[in-house]
């Protein structure tokens, strides 16, 4: 009955169990300035010109932003690097040892049990020994434990809430990771294409140099220029032409990164991506939503947040260990010499009851402990804070710079075609000899120029998109990843 009475009422006491100590978890807040719309979306900001569309929208940003390139080729490179690449790997890795720990903790719920279990064969001395009794001897000793912790302070509770925590922190920081290798990943193709392009250029200034150079060469012969004329053709030709091995260097270089980036050898980078020499451009206006979007959709912010939550749980872990632990244990077992009588009744014995266990008074160890955790849990805030404030600060930067590309493109857009006008009527008044072959000269330098300022324009404002679309995150099919 005296046992009866106490087990009843040490399981009564599991109703205590939700009393976690410790802190319970409040998920901090932005402040409501950073939630508001990205200045770079105010009226009058967010166009190239007064004609241009505008650059970008407030609407909710899309999950796959690389698909608004329209391209299949770089949809199916961010495919393979999103499966492929080694960062990512390794990030999915950290995601199951996270996932292992967890069902760790959950494991403390469950009764603990153990087997033990021994036998050997003994010689004993004389002098240890009643007369008449055997020297030799074969002992068996076998026992059967179960132990189940009575959670009354919520030490494994709040456990299992670090546990969970670290998990989504680590969920988001693969998160993060595809991120980057997706925008590295875009970047390296525009940087390869773009090089490209700028390849392109570069020859057909140098063809149409090598036609003013024959010209030029043409009308020297009959008198109508001067050596001077063809010299001077022929060094800005070559210049033109000793400007091609260093673009084909650059595309080299990103074609051996994208090749990395997806996980792969450069031998067995695909021809498509090799051979495309068009820049890829998102013609309409990029959704970038508002400040609470994107702290909903930024990974680092969200891992941030959950940091916090694991190490405030870890502050209940900490306090739990000034209470008492209680278990409720039990065991069976035998000792018996011989292996005959193992189960009889005069060796066999047995345990039930409780187990206290408690650091006290001494709990100096346990309060500095305690004093970590909480100054973890500010570290973390503080890190939250950051993060915040950095997700909004890259934003805004993007969206300052995606205009000021735009912009940038369309001037030089505009000095291009001008350039193009300028050199055509150069070369027509020079057929009828109304300009000397120095003015001719110049406009075509003004025009190599111009092409080559404009293919720049192009790729940066390509840049300027990735980079955009790295600082707005993005969210990620977890069972994809």
């Amino acid at each position: 009955m005296r046992l009866r009475n106490t087990l009843a009422g040490l399981l009564a006491a599991t109703s205590l169990a939700a009393c976690a100590a410790g802190p319970d978890y409040v998920a901090p807040t932005a402040p409501p300035s950073a939630q508001a719309p990205f200045a770079g979306t105010a009226p009058g900001t967010n166009t190239a010109s007064a004609a241009a569309p505008a650059a970008v929208t407030t609407q909710a940003p899309v999950a796959d932003w690389w698909t608004l390139y329209d391209d299949p080729v770089l949809s199916g490179l961010v495919r393979d690097a999103l499966a492929a690449n080694t960062d990512v790997r390794v990030a999915v890795a950290r995601i199951e040892k996270a996932r292992a720990a967890l069902r760790g903790s959950r494991s403390d719920r469950l009764p603990q049990t153990g087997i033990d279990a021994q036998g050997g064969y003994r010689r004993a001395s004389e002098s240890q020994l009643l007369p008449g009794m055997d020297r030799e001897a074969r002992t068996v000793d076998g026992e059967l434990s179960v132990s189940y912790e009575l959670d009354l302070f919520g030490r494994v509770k709040r456990g299992i809430e670090a546990s969970r925590a670290d998990l989504a922190a680590a969920q988001e920081d693969a998160d993060t990771v595809r991120v980057t290798v997706v925008a590295d990943t875009v970047r390296a193709y525009v940087d390869a294409t773009s090089a490209a392009e700028q390849i392109a250029v570069a020859r057909r200034t140098v063809d149409l140099l090598a036609r003013s150079e024959r010209i030029t060469e043409a009308r020297f012969e009959r008198g109508l220029n001067q050596k001077l004329d063809v010299i001077r053709v022929t060094q800005l030709k070559e210049q033109q032409a000793a400007s091609i091995p260093t673009l084909e260097a650059q595309r080299a270089a990103a074609l051996f990164r994208l090749a990395t980036l997806t996980g792969r050898t450069p031998q067995d980078l695909p021809e498509a991506a090799r051979t495309r020499t068009t820049t890829p451009d998102v013609e309409q206006a990029i959704p970038v939503g508002d400040g609470r979007t994107l702290l909903a959709r930024r990974p680092d912010v969200k891992a941030a947040e959950r940091r916090l939550a694991a190490d405030t749980a870890r502050i209940g872990v900490a306090t739990a260990d000034l209470y008492p632990t209680i278990s409720l244990g039990a065991s069976i077992g035998t000792t018996a010499v011989g292996a005959g009588d193992v189960l009889g009744a005069g060796p066999l014995r047995w345990m039930l009851g409780p187990l206290i266990s408690w650091a006290f008074p001494n709990q100096e160890a346990i309060r500095a402990k305690i004093g970590g955790a909480r100054a973890d849990a500010r570290a973390d805030l503080a890190t939250f804070d950051g993060t915040v404030l950095r997700a909004l600060e890259e934003t805004e930067t993007a969206l300052s710079a995606y205009r000021a590309a735009l912009q940038r493109r369309e001037r030089l857009a505009s000095a291009r075609d001008a350039a193009q006008r300028a050199a055509r009527v150069s070369l027509a008044r020079e057929s009828r000899g109304q300009i000397d072959a120095l003015d001719v000269l110049d406009a075509q330098r003004t025009l190599a120029e111009a092409e080559t300022l404009y293919a720049q324009g192009v790729r940066d404002v390509a840049f300027a998109q990735v980079d955009l679309f790295r600082a707005l995150g993005g969210n990620w099919n977890r069972q994809a990843g």
